[in-house]
């Protein structure tokens, strides 16, 4: 017997709004193309896809399309670390220099620097000022002096970039943008993450991924590079921005709100050469909900366990003294931040009120500079995929609009 979605509390007329909504991004050109999954205890209770993954080929967006996951990488690599912590290999307060010799020795930007040589001595970060985003590394797209100094050494970890190792060593080369622990700043912290996976497993970053989380989640069509078989299924990325489309200081409009900046037979994530455990990821949306449902039950997955229970638990539960507002953040980030705690490898809803979006308190989340995004509401035992390729993702209110219209289909 199939489960309908009004057998687990979901009115069908209300959910039916997705389907419009999803078709007025496409209609307005504001998305080329999307795809939703929604399940609730485990089973599914919608999916839509609508619009096009290619519009200069005219390829519709399918089930099966494969889309960059950019920052939904993040969570996968949060769950590798703990999979090591949980053999007693290291622990969260480790400095990271015990994995990585080009981290000792650090420094720090003075408070209201104005150039990169105004510094102080600085502790290594640790492993938890990595996976909260304290540590004092950034990205170059944020605002301020590290950021400008990283984005001049072109330190962005993208696809075609040389290993893994050697980009790390090259922003350990650089100071920090303050002491560890003080604020909170959207960075390339996971990347580094990535690598310590690398130096403590022995294994590159994308086998021990495959071995160790895709291969028993079932994840067979999600990797650093695009999968070989996928044929035509990787979607192109566009940007409404007449720039790059990943530099968020320099953002302007363009005129065309679809502009092509990655297309497939051309992109650089089929000729993958760094590693990125921060943005490098590419895959299907049914693979990404696996992960997403992992998460919600607790480690579980069909071939064995990826973590425990309390161990998950413990990463979906706030690190931060507060919310991210109050650690004086000066960066992008891709959710809120009033209300908004930070667990390992996602945000968690502090206040629901504060937030101004509805959701459950405990919600476990993030998403991607392509405008994808996940959730995880324990509350509501609800696991929530969504995937489209538009850089940036600041670009439009797409992820409140999409938790306001899922929470207003929920009656039971």
């Amino acid at each position: 017997m199939t489960t309908t979605a009004e057998q687990m509390g979901f009115d069908p007329d209300r959910l039916a709004r997705l389907d419009s909504w999803m078709e007025r991004y496409v209609a307005e050109r504001k998305f080329p193309g999307s795809a939703l999954l929604i399940r609730r205890g485990g089973e599914e209770v919608y999916f839509n896809a609508t619009g096009q993954r290619n519009i200069e080929e005219g390829l519709p967006w399918e089930r099966d399309t494969v889309a960059r996951i950019y920052s939904m990488t993040k969570p996968i690599t949060s769950v590798a670390i703990m999979m090591l912590v949980e053999k007693g290999l290291f622990h969260l307060d480790t400095p990271v220099s015990e994995f990585i010799p080009a981290f000792k020795d650090m420094t720090a930007l003075v408070e209201g620097a104005t150039h990169i040589g105004q510094t102080v001595s600085a502790p290594s970060p640790t492993v938890h000022h990595l996976l909260t985003h304290t540590s004092g590394l950034s990205y170059p797209f944020n605002p301020g002096v590290l950021p400008k100094a990283m984005e001049e050494a072109k330190i962005m970890f993208r696809a075609d970039d040389s290993s893994l190792a050697e980009m790390v060593d090259r922003a350990a080369a650089l100071p920090l943008a303050f002491q560890p622990g003080k604020h909170w700043e959207y960075s390339i912290s996971i990347d580094i993450l990535g690598r310590i996976v690398e130096v403590v497993s022995g294994q590159p970053l994308d086998e021990f991924f495959k071995e160790n989380i895709f291969a028993p989640i079932g994840m067979s069509e999600t990797a650093f590079r695009v999968p070989e078989g996928t044929g035509d299924r990787f979607a192109a990325l566009y940007t409404p921005l007449a720039g790059d489309a990943m530099d968020l200081n320099a953002a302007k409009e363009g005129g065309d709100s679809l502009r092509l900046v990655d297309r497939p037979g051309k992109s650089i994530f089929e000729r993958t050469t760094c590693f990125s455990g921060g943005g490098g990821l590419v895959g299907t949306i049914d693979d990404y909900m696996l992960f997403t449902e992992m998460l919600r039950r607790g480690g579980d997955v069909p071939g064995g366990r990826l973590l425990s229970p309390k161990t998950l638990s413990f990463m979906m539960r706030n690190h931060l003294p507060g919310d991210i507002a109050s650690m004086g953040p000066r960066s992008f980030a891709e959710q809120p931040m009033d209300g908004m705690g930070f667990g390992l490898g996602g945000s968690v809803v502090l206040d629901p009120g504060r937030v101004r979006v509805p959701g459950s308190v405990g919600d476990f989340s993030w998403g991607g500079m392509a405008s994808t995004m996940f959730w995880v509401d324990p509350v509501l035992d609800l696991s929530v995929v969504f995937f489209t390729q538009l850089s940036p993702s600041s670009s439009y209110p797409a992820r409140p609009e999409l938790k306001a219209l899922v929470h207003g289909a929920i009656v039971a």
